[in-house]
This record gives C-alpha cells, structure tokens and sequence, in this order.
C-alpha cells in the first residue's frame, strides 16, 4: 500500500522537533512549487535523507492539515491569482491537526515573486470574525471583514523537512482532498503530490532541486485554492488553469491506469 511505503521512507529520515524548525520560519521568502505523482514519493524521500531532516510531531512524520480558503461573494483572490496579477493575496484558516492549533493566515504574492505571511491564532469559526480577527483582515487585505466568508475546504497530509546546512524548508502536501462549505461535493485526490521549497532568495544552491530532478519533476505554479475552486465551482472562470487541469488527468490516469511506479 501506498501510504505504508511513504511511512516506511519516512522512518529512515532523521526526525527533529518544532523547536528544531524554528530558524526556517521563513515568514518572507521565495517559493518554487513542483506537482508529480504520489507513486514517485517514495523515491523522493530516498533521496532527500542525505541533505534534510523530517519534522516529527507525537511520532508522526506526515501531519494532517486541514484548511478553510476565505474569499469574496465575487471571489477577489481567486481571480486575482487566475488573472496573474502581480501582487495578490490568499486567506485561509488553517489548523494544525496534531497540534490542535488553528490561525487565520494571510499571504501576499509580490511584484518581485516574494511571499509573506502574516497570523493570528484564531480559533473561532472560520467566518465568524472577532474585533482582532476583523483587525488582522483589514489591516493587511484592505477588504472589509464582512465581505469575508468561508469558501472551499482543503485536507491533506502534510511532510515538512528543513535542510541540515542550507537555511531552506519543505513541504510535501499529498492525500489531497476539496470540498465546498455549501454543498456536500468532495474531491479526492490521491495521486496528487504538491512539494513547495521555501528559500529566503532565490538561488540555484539547494540540494533538493538538484534531487528532484533526477525524478524528472520540474518546477511548475500551482495553487490549491485555485484548482480545488474551479473543481468545486462551475461558474468560476477557469481558462488559464486549463494547462494544470490536463496535467491532473495525466496524473490521475497514469495512478490508477498504469504500473508506474517511478
């Protein structure tokens, strides 16, 4: 089984603690994402053990995540993003499964391809906003609070991994699913690997693209709030995600209808 393989991998990595991670909170910083198939996960971790050590909550390597995307009635910050506006935003409210710590969360994509975060912890109802909550928004989006409502839910696993030298982290999101927060739909995707490496500059000194890629994985932007809207919601427009929605049926296809298995 999949998942046990994953688990198995992840066992040989050397563990560290949150206390550990702390130096790469990397609140701004340049992200290159990477989507490939679960079925080469196994060989990525592999390969990753030499250079970088795996976060381990309560003897847990893949953590549960469970993310409420906020928006707009008309969907500000998803168009934003299909538009390809340089400077953008996404809020969510994110909580940490293992931990049972939740914030509300919100990051901004710059003209100069850098990413901020800024939190809260937070632990209402997403979308019902306390004075601080409302604060937070307005102070950083510049959008009323009360324009502000839950949009899509994302679940997933997450693998987190800091180098041992280089001042960089990694996250590896899989055993993806969506659902909308106004009807029942729920899409799984269990053939869908996100890896995201976070790096203060931009820099061709990372182990880990160098490793990647002998996996045939390359760099390619994707958004989970985005695909997973479009997925959820027919009446979003949706044409420039055309490109990474062929790509999820190529992945889809060759996990459940061939014997790849690297």
């Amino acid at each position: 089984m999949l998942i046990d393989d994953i688990e198995s991998e992840l066992g040989k990595l050397d563990p560290a603690s949150l206390d550990n991670f702390s130096r790469v909170k990397l609140m701004n910083r340049v992200e290159i994402k990477y989507v490939f198939s679960t079925r080469k996960l196994t060989d990525l971790i592999n390969l990753l053990g030499k250079h970088y050590f795996v976060l381990e909550i309560n003897n847990r390597r893949a953590l549960p995540y469970s993310t409420t995307y906020l928006d707009t009635s008309d969907s500000l910050f998803y168009n934003q993003h299909v538009r390809g506006e340089y400077s953008r935003y996404k809020i969510r409210y994110r909580k940490y499964e293992t931990t049972n710590e939740s914030f509300l969360e919100i990051k901004k994509k710059s003209n100069k391809r850098r990413t901020s975060k800024w939190r809260i912890e937070y632990n209402q109802v997403p979308g019902a906003f306390d004075s601080r909550a409302a604060g937070f928004i307005e102070d950083y989006l510049q959008v009323s609070s009360s324009l502000i409502k839950p949009a899509i839910i994302n679940k997933f696993s997450r693998i987190t991994l800091a180098g041992y030298i280089l001042k960089e982290r990694i996250t590896i999101d899989f055993n993806i699913s969506f659902s909308g927060t106004e009807n029942q739909k729920i899409i799984s995707m269990p053939y869908l690997a996100v890896a995201e490496l976070k790096k203060e500059a931009f820099s061709d000194s990372s182990p880990f693209k160098d490793l990647i890629k002998q996996l045939n994985i390359y760099p390619s932007g994707f958004s989970k709030y985005c695909i997973g809207s479009a997925l959820l919601n027919d009446s979003l427009k949706k044409n420039m995600l055309k490109p990474k929605l062929l790509l999820l049926n190529k992945l889809e296809n060759e996990y459940y209808g061939s014997d790849v298995t690297g």
